[in-house]
């Protein structure tokens, strides 16, 4: 590969998490230990641990706060190179607050991210070179349902990509508390023909798609109508907020089939967020590095898995550890518990 090229760029916004001591109540705990997190770079940390090189196009304070940030970014292996800095006085990082749950009280999420330096990115600032020598572009619907400035340029940098030769990743990641359905639906529907990856879950689909019929219908109907190449959609099963059952069906118009393998059972919820990200990324690294489906849909299973296992919202599993899950996942005599 090209020293100058990389194989996934995301852009979006990047927040700081304050979490009560595990199961504290915010109403109640006087300490918060703080975190990095954002869906596009959850997921561009992921790729990156696999072995990838990756990117992330954002805006950070130009504080403390944006040092921690960036730290962090660093620290997972991901290029600081179109991070933009805002020296304003009204700069600030977006935050929110996270509490565990625990059955049959659920989690909790308090926002407060309103006029985040995000929203003052300026994409002139980018180098043009990024566009013409990066493999896959990677964005969420959160970026488009911050504000409508976010969303133009989500909008701006898919085309500015895609006409550079990029292969456009898109997870839907629908959230009711930024945007309405109506609102989501058209303006999502307006990306998509544009779109070569997709990730959208199954309830997704049926309430703000209002799509029918059963899951491969579903998926196909994403080919069909608007020329997307892979649908990826995720199956959770809750038992409690501490044990989850997972896998995934991945459907590739190129070869007309769909791609499954049992489920993960009985995983051991340490921390649920972050951990559809860690999907998102497992599955674009197998797209990226052996370009096919099923790879991708074994690696976005076990990232997946190995996310919920791990507090925080970034992930921090690499290659071989992911690799060894794979492995005991598919295995079918006795695998060791312990890796050595």
């Amino acid at each position: 590969m090209d020293n100058n090229q990389f194989d996934l760029v995301s852009f979006g916004e990047i927040m700081l998490r304050l979490s009560p001591p595990r199961h504290e109540r915010i109403i109640e705990s006087e300490v918060f230990e703080k975190r990095a997190g954002g869906a596009e770079l959850n997921v561009a940390s992921g790729v990156a641990l696999l072995g990838l090189r990756t990117g992330i196009i954002s805006k950070l304070p130009q504080n403390e706060l944006g040092t921690f940030i960036k730290n962090r970014i660093r620290f997972n292996g991901v290029s600081d190179d179109f991070l933009q800095y805002d020296e304003s006085g009204d700069a600030r990082l977006g935050v929110y607050y996270y509490e565990m749950g625990a059955a049959p009280r659920k989690p909790t999420i308090v926002y407060d991210r309103k006029n985040s330096s995000i929203n003052s990115i300026d994409i002139d600032a980018i180098p043009a070179s990024v566009f013409t020598s990066t493999r896959m572009f990677h964005v969420s619907g959160i970026s488009l349902a911050l504000s409508g400035k976010t969303r133009n340029l989500a909008m701006e940098l898919v085309k500015k990509f895609k006409d550079g030769g990029a292969k456009i990743s898109f997870d839907v990641n629908y959230r009711a508390n930024l945007w309405g359905e109506d609102e989501a639906r058209e303006t999502i529907k307006k990306l998509l023909p544009m779109v070569d990856v997709l990730f959208v879950s199954e309830e997704t689909s049926r309430r703000m798609f209002q799509k029918t019929g059963e899951l491969s219908d579903i998926q196909k109907s994403y080919c069909e109508e608007y020329g997307v190449k892979i649908v990826a959609t995720t199956q959770r099963t809750v038992i409690s907020p501490r044990k989850h059952n997972f896998t995934s069906v991945i459907y590739c118009a190129d070869t007309d089939k769909f791609y499954t393998e049992k489920p993960y059972t009985d995983i051991e919820v340490i921390d649920r967020i972050g951990s559809g990200d860690a999907y998102v990324a497992g599955a674009l690294f197998g797209l990226l590095r052996y370009d096919d489906p099923q790879m991708a849909l074994e690696f976005g299973n076990a990232t997946s898995s190995l996310k919920n296992t791990v507090p925080g919202d970034l992930p921090s599993s690499d290659f071989s550890e992911a690799y060894y899950v794979i492995q005991n996942h598919n295995a079918t005599g006795p695998v060791s518990e312990m890796k050595r």
